[in-house]
């Protein structure tokens, strides 16, 4: 009988060293302190970064057995709310970019922040290069509908396709500018210019005028 107290009262302190020698974030225990530092996040919005294709997961309750959503593409998420305080619980409350509900743990939130959470969005540069794109392609095609041009060579130069007899500025508008400019001097002592663009297009100029389009091997130097 004494050894089984022993054993009892051994395994009992045991158990309470272990509980209390926990800190409290891990034991998920909160103090009202640390409740208040996990509500600052409420309001911001954050964005999902896939790392070897594979992105965080949204809980779809506010429980660890809940079913999880892995997000494995680029998208914005923002966190509503902090619920689960009264029960000393916390889960983040998020808003998908999708219009989805979803859960996150403040464990899982830190675990996944910086590495597949981010705070600024991973796109931003190539959505701000692909609205200057569509900015200055706006621009050009009110710019070829302002020209005294027929309405079919507005329509080919609107599909950035050359017509011999505009000049080389109007070309510049249409297409941009050529990656690389050949001057030549022709047989007739006409002033050539060749233009080549990055899809093979050869075009040629005589005083000015774009006069014939030719097709080359974009692969050669």
């Amino acid at each position: 009988m004494n050894n089984n107290h022993f054993t009892v009262a051994a395994w009992l302190c045991a158990f309470l060293l272990f509980c209390f020698s926990q800190p409290a974030w891990s034991s998920r225990h909160y103090t009202a302190k640390q409740m208040d530092a996990l509500a600052t996040r409420v309001g911001q919005t954050f964005w999902s970064h896939p790392v070897d294709g594979k992105g965080p997961s949204f809980a779809t309750a506010p429980a660890a057995n809940a079913k999880l959503v892995r997000v494995d593409t680029v998208e914005s998420f923002r966190i509503e709310a902090l619920v689960g305080q009264a029960a000393k619980n916390p889960y983040y409350k998020i808003k998908r970019e999708n219009g989805q509900d979803g859960y996150l743990s403040p464990e899982q939130f830190l675990e996944a922040f910086n590495l597949t959470i981010v705070t600024t969005d991973p796109a931003a540069e190539e959505k701000r290069k692909n609205a200057e794109t569509a900015e200055a392609d706006k621009k050009r095609v009110e710019w070829i509908r302002a020209q005294p041009w027929s309405p079919a060579v507005k329509e080919a130069a609107i599909k950035r396709q050359p017509v011999p007899g505009l000049t080389n500025s109007e070309i510049k508008q249409v297409l941009g500018a050529p990656s690389r400019i050949t001057k030549v001097q022709g047989p007739i002592k006409v002033a050539e210019e060749q233009w080549l663009y990055p899809d093979g297009s050869l075009l040629i100029f005589h005083n000015g005028l774009l006069s014939k389009i030719e097709r080359t091997d974009n692969n050669k130097k």
